[in-house]
Formats: C-alpha cells, sequence, structure tokens
C-alpha cells in the first residue's frame, strides 16, 4: 500500500516571499492512515531524534522507504524549483514538543532545502503551528501558518534569511523532517552531536531524579 501521494506534494503552491517556499495538504493517503496511527514510533523524549534512534516498523517503515525514494525528491525538486537529487537527506522524527522548541531560526548552512510532513489526526489547538516568517524580531511577523494536520507538508530553500518556527505547544505534535544536506559529512555531525547531546539529557535527567 502505498502511503504518500506524491501528486498532492506536486500540487503545493510556491511561493518566492519572503523566500523560496511550498505548502499544501493531502500528502498521505486515507488508506494508510490507520496503519500509520498505530506504527509510528513510540518516542518517549521531546524534540527531534533521528530514525537510528527508534523502532521503524510496518506503515511507518514504508513511509520512510517513499521518502527515500527518488521518486519523492524528483517531486519535491521539481514543485520547489531546486535540483535535490545530488544530495543526501537526513530524516528525524518528533513526536512529543515542549515549550521551548519551535523557536525562531534559520536552518545552518550545510542544508540545503527542509520539507516537513505533518501526521496529526485533527488540529484545534492555535499553537503548535508552523510559521513562515518576514524576520527573527517576532512570531507576529508572519506570512503564512501551516496547521499540522494530518497529510498537511511544508518545504522550503534554505537561505540567510529563511526565518521559520512554530508557535509554542506542548504535548503530541506528530511531524517527520526531511533535510537535504550538502554532503554526508554534514549528516553524520549532526548525528554525532544529536547522540551526545542526548546521552547529557538522560544523564542530567537521571541525577535529577536521584536528587529528588
Amino acid at each position: 500500500m502505498s502511503i504518500l501521494d506524491l501528486d498532492a506534494i506536486r500540487a503545493s503552491e510556491v511561493h518566492h516571499a519572503p523566500y523560496d517556499y511550498m505548502m499544501g495538504k493531502g500528502a498521505i493517503r486515507p488508506e494508510a492512515v490507520a496503519a500509520l496511527r498505530e506504527d509510528f514510533p513510540d518516542i518517549k523524549a521531546t524534540g527531534f531524534h533521528p530514525l537510528e534512534q527508534m523502532e521503524v516498523k510496518g506503515a511507518f517503515a514504508e513511509l520512510i522507504r517513499e521518502i527515500e525514494s527518488p521518486q519523492f525528491t524528483a517531486a519535491v525538486s521539481d514543485t520547489l524549483g531546486v535540483d535535490l537529487r545530488p544530495y543526501p537527506t537526513l530524516i528525524t522524527v518528533r513526536k512529543v514538543s515542549a515549550a521551548h522548541e519551535g523557536r525562531i531560526h534559520c536552518d545552518s548552512e550545510s542544508k540545503i532545502a527542509t520539507l516537513l510532513i505533518y501526521l496529526n489526526e485533527g488540529w484545534l489547538s492555535p499553537d503548535g503551528r508552523f510559521r513562515v516568517l518576514k524576520s527573527n524580531k517576532s512570531f507576529d511577523d508572519y506570512v503564512v501558518e501551516v496547521s499540522p494536520e494530518l497529510g498537511s507538508v511544508v518545504a522550503f530553500r534554505r537561505a540567510d534569511h529563511s526565518w521559520h518556527g512554530h508557535t509554542p505547544f506542548v504535548g503530541e505534535r506528530r511531524v517527520v523532517q526531511i533535510a537535504w544536506v550538502r554532503s554526508q559529512d554534514d549528516i553524520d555531525r549532526k548525528k554525532k552531536r544529536h547522540g551526545m547531546s542526548s546521552f547529557f539529557k538522560k544523564i542530567l535527567g537521571r541525577e535529577k531524579a536521584e536528587a529528588m
């Protein structure tokens, strides 16, 4: 069973101000929703995590396989207007969001482009919504916001002014992030930094629990 609807990704709206970005809906086929909900990784910690740190199985494994396919990269490349085919990808997954996450930022220069696929069935909260921002001054200085509901996608080309983020939200917020990165060495460095960060968070968390 196919999970992704590449035609929906190709039908995304494309904009070029304040930077190059695209946004669309319906990227997840309705018949795949139940299985994808069941097989989504059971991630306890907040933040984005690389695939190596979770169990990838069933429908979610199929989703990842389709994301890693040349057809997916071609669809995003043709729609966004930047050839991503030569670049390796870094896939990370979030299940739980903390209040401090989603801050306004630009991605590092090692990234060419980033795409987010949201996997939340319904989204009633006014918070936790991705915003394309005009500057790094305020979440109120935005062009558009994207609700993280099931099948919504947003992608953007990295630039020095590609400010973005999501308004603070605490709780479950499922999303798969795909970044096209300049080199495999850059990916390896990012994974190493994430691994060290996760290690120290576990140590600090254990020390805090023991002190209570």
